[in-house]
């Protein structure tokens, strides 16, 4: 992917890049006690305060919480992140190959759209994407507890069909998919929100869609949140393809 001369020419006229090893930050637990064994024992010390170094452990919470063995983030000179890439998820989107994909990622990320934080971006040129996220059972006295995924739907200034297309994970733990608009604020306090466009349950395996059409390019939101009346915590995961289809 990165060997593509496309690629390789956008990132160094544009980029300074590094690598940082996951483990010397800390997220490997399994390998947080040789490594601060070898610092000690080599009188090295590895500054995990330093703006870069924040900038990448906030990237890791942020976005999708499915594990990967590599993420691309694209950060600032202010050290703000701007983007976040998991290299598994280069495979994901059978529309296009995967240095396509990787070059339209850094250049979202360089027109502030900040993929992979949470925010899915829609357009005629790039109408699908996937998400992979987790949801989890409401803490006591709420109804819902949300994943939120925003929807940038606005390239499609004549409107059209969204779609999406829903896989359940097999753990244990039910959810029910919200669709919103982008700008409603969401309450944890409602049983069925009151503002949401159409919504979509099911349990674990379970395979759902969801469709809404709109008349107007605008943003959206997807809220997903287990079942609050269960006796036991839990968390699942889930699969979601976001799609338009153009008027």
């Amino acid at each position: 992917m990165l060997s593509r001369d496309q690629v390789i020419e956008f990132l160094n006229d544009n980029f300074i890049n590094t690598w940082v090893p996951n483990c010397e930050l800390g997220r490997i637990h399994s390998l947080r006690e040789p490594i601060a064994k070898r610092r000690e024992r080599e009188g090295q010390t590895f500054d995990t305060t330093h703006p870069l170094a924040q900038a990448i452990i906030k990237g890791w919470k942020t976005g999708a919480k499915k594990g990967s063995p590599v993420d691309c983030f694209v950060i600032s000179s202010a050290f703000e992140l701007m983007g976040r890439q998991l290299i598994h998820d280069l495979r994901e989107d059978s529309e296009r190959s995967e240095s396509e994909y990787y070059l339209a990622f850094l250049k979202e990320a360089l027109a502030g759209k900040q993929p992979g934080l949470g925010n899915i971006v829609l357009s005629s040129e790039n109408s699908s994407q996937v998400v992979l996220d987790l949801f989890r059972t409401p803490t006591v006295g709420n109804y819902q507890d949300y994943t939120v995924i925003m929807i940038d739907a606005t390239a499609f200034e004549n409107g059209g069909t969204l779609t999406v297309s829903i896989e359940i994970g097999r753990e244990e733990g039910e959810a029910a998919f919200y669709l919103f608009d982008g700008d409603t604020a969401l309450s944890t306090e409602e049983e069925k929100p009151r503002d949401m466009l159409t919504w979509e349950w099911g349990e674990p395996g379970d395979t759902r869609q969801i469709t809404h059409a709109f008349d107007r390019g605008q943003f959206f939101k997807l809220g997903v949140t287990g079942h609050w009346a269960r006796d036991e915590p839990c968390i699942n995961a889930f699969r979601a393809k976001i799609s338009v289809a153009e008027n």
